[in-house]
């Protein structure tokens, strides 16, 4: 069975419009969102404190360990740190998408710590709470 050159010219268009659909969904799946992790730091009456020295270490006894890493930033005014996490990722290369931190936390001579898992590509939040 012969097709007709107006049908074929249709299967042609059909078969060039499926083709650029398909690279356009695969190129749309590329997500680009930063990795971030967000330490809020709170006194034991909620406030938010600004000034606070924040240390994130990475853990290497979790399950998965987690590859070794420390970064430090104090809080702003708005009482949070922000680590920029993309180097993290890319040095530990694709196959490491989570990562588990301990959070320490220390403000004059107070200190207090916390926990946190960090997920490529997203921003993880925790709240630590200096005490009295």
């Amino acid at each position: 069975m012969l097709l007709k050159p107006g049908k074929m010219k249709n299967i042609s268009k059909i078969g060039a419009l499926f083709g650029l659909v398909l690279i356009f969904v695969l190129t749309a799946c590329k997500n680009d969102n930063p990795s971030v992790i967000k330490v809020f730091v709170r006194d034991a009456s909620n406030a938010l404190v600004t000034g606070a020295k924040v240390v994130i270490i990475g853990d290497q006894q979790s399950n998965p360990p987690t590859s070794s890493y420390v970064d430090t930033v104090v809080t702003n005014a708005s009482g949070y740190s922000s680590f920029n996490m993309d180097e993290f990722y890319t040095a530990t290369g694709p196959d490491e998408t989570t990562g588990y931190f301990d959070i320490v936390v220390k403000k004059d001579a107070k200190t207090a710590q916390g926990y946190i898992r960090s997920r490529v590509h997203t921003t993880a939040v925790e709240t630590v709470y200096l005490p009295n």
